[in-house]
């Protein structure tokens, strides 16, 4: 007993401290996400704040036709932008042949043209309007690194007049991204989604300009997918970091946070030792105790109490367990261990008693299209929703409605014949439609199911659960197929393949 016990405590720290690290490493990937919406978030609006005055100036321009009064007037109007805009290294109007027509910082920039400029290339090369932002660039101002929004001007006849442009400072994100708390190993960066590297903390001599083409985080993840986490070891020093990143809802960046999986885990190390230290201990005292208790063999019956107290006590727990483990936690109908079990069940009954037994399948309509749209959260309340539209299908004793995986769910109706099948699965998804949940993914505009219906007339003692299960799922797959939002039945009682619409 003393060594069981002593085992039992090994497996229990054990476990224990396993899990303590699961979330330790699970609450680190939610707060490197949390950073990188953070950060891409203010990303965003800081472009956008810098594209909105750039669509302003581009107007004033169209409209009032560079009279010098207008454009000293703009000028002004540039000047208190950018000191009203902390990110603005500046603000400039170049004219179709690089030389610059206005500037925030009221340059006597004659002399200075940037017809070199890639901004100034792209949009002489590209008729679009739109924003376009540029590789960072050393301001020829006064060497600030920066990198620029700008736009293009098009004359009177569509054709290349120039460029407004705003040229954010580098070092505003800098600043900003040492609000945050990633430790000594961590890392930010601000990157364009071509892979070139505009910002990173902490800053490195190579950094800025530096391409990621080749760096796990852009070629295994960020250009691959809207946003993530990953788990990446760096090729460079060999730490491993939990990384999250998340493209701009506007423009063409991503950014990314990482946090070192050893600063994670320091705390974790420190209780794990503390645990182990307490846990010798521990030990000890209980082999101490155990060469008592073999010594003081008179206390064996109320040793034997105890432990038959402590079986109980578990018996109920496993009771309790199982309990619950036939309840869906989602949705709170049955489960599928608690379908499946009631399945045989039915068909033992309905068998002896030679009656019917009914199965309605039921899937979301373009379930997937909804979780990309609204999310996984807005996901789950709508099956929550549905559960308790299909819920009101149990109208007698017996009937089960039952989560049979993901977004499939099941209707077992025993002593229910096809025709009242067929009008309880129509009865559902009119409870359904009359839901009114928004889904942009369905051409109907709302949550919509498809339902399939099978029915043995009556059970025969050789019918089985698998036979009742695929005759309603292949019609469900007809009403998939032919339109959704309609229910198939199947004729399962003879066996037949054919299958055609209720």
């Amino acid at each position: 007993m003393v060594v069981l016990a002593c085992a039992l405590l090994v497996v229990l720290a054990v476990v224990t401290d396993w899990r303590a690290r699961k979330q330790q490493l699970q609450e680190a990937g939610a707060t490197s996400h949390n950073i990188a919406l953070a950060l891409a978030r203010h990303a965003d609006d800081t472009f956008k704040q810098a594209d909105t005055t750039l669509i302003f100036l581009a107007e004033r321009l169209r409209h009032d036709e560079r009279k010098p009064a207008s454009l000293r007037e703009l000028e002004v109007f540039l000047a208190q932008q950018t000191v009203e805009l902390p990110q603005l290294h500046g603000l400039f109007v170049i004219d179709k042949d690089g030389k610059w027509l206005l500037n925030s910082r009221q340059y006597q920039a004659g002399h200075v043209n940037s017809r070199d400029r890639e901004y100034y290339l792209y949009h002489r090369q590209h008729e679009d309007l739109s924003p376009h932002i540029s590789m960072p660039v050393q301001s020829r101002a006064n060497g600030e690194w920066v990198v620029t929004i700008s736009r293009r001007l098009n004359g009177a006849d569509g054709s290349f007049d120039g460029v407004v442009m705003a040229a954010i400072r580098l070092a505003y994100f800098s600043k900003f991204y040492e609000n945050f708390d990633i430790g000594e190993g961590g890392a930010v960066i601000l990157a364009g989604n071509e892979g070139t590297l505009l910002v990173r903390r902490p800053l490195r001599n190579d950094s800025i300009g530096k391409s990621l083409a080749q760096a796990a985080i852009f070629r295994d993840h960020a250009a691959i997918n809207a946003s993530g986490s990953a788990r990446i070891r760096s090729s460079q020093d060999g730490v491993i970091r939990i990384n999250s990143y998340r493209h701009l809802d506007r423009y063409p960046l991503f950014v990314a946070a990482a946090l070192s999986e050893q600063e994670v885990l320091a705390s974790w190390r420190s209780d794990v030792l503390l645990h182990v230290s307490g846990l010798i201990v521990l030990l000890s005292l209980l082999v101490w105790l155990g060469g008592r208790l073999i010594r003081q063999i008179e206390l064996r019956v109320e040793a034997e109490n105890a432990a038959n107290h402590a079986r109980e006590h578990v018996e109920f727990l496993n009771r309790t367990l199982q309990n619950l483990a036939t309840q869906d936690g989602l949705t709170g109908l049955g489960n599928r261990r608690c379908f499946d079990e009631e399945m045989v069940r039915a068909l033992r009954r309905c068998a002896r008693e030679g009656k019917p037994l009914a199965l309605i399948m039921l899937d979301v309509d373009f379930f997937k299209r909804y979780n990309d749209t609204y999310g996984h959260l807005a996901g789950d309340e709508c099956l929550r929703k549905l559960s308790q539209a299909i819920r009101q299908g149990q109208k007698r004793e017996g009937d089960l409605a039952a989560r049979y995986g993901g977004e499939e769910l099941v209707l077992m109706l025993p002593d229910c014949d096809g025709g009242n099948a067929v009008a309880i699965a129509e009865e559902t998804l009119a409870r359904i439609r009359a839901l009114q949940l928004p889904h942009q993914g369905n051409p109907n505009g709302i949550v919509t199911v498809s339902a399939g219906v099978a029915v043995l007339d009556p059970v025969s003692e050789d019918d089985v659960a698998e036979s009742l299960i695929g005759q309603a799922d292949k019609a469900l797959y007809l009403a998939k197929s032919t339109g959704r939002d309609r229910v198939c039945t199947s004729g399962a009682s003879t066996g037949a393949a054919q299958l055609m619409p209720a």
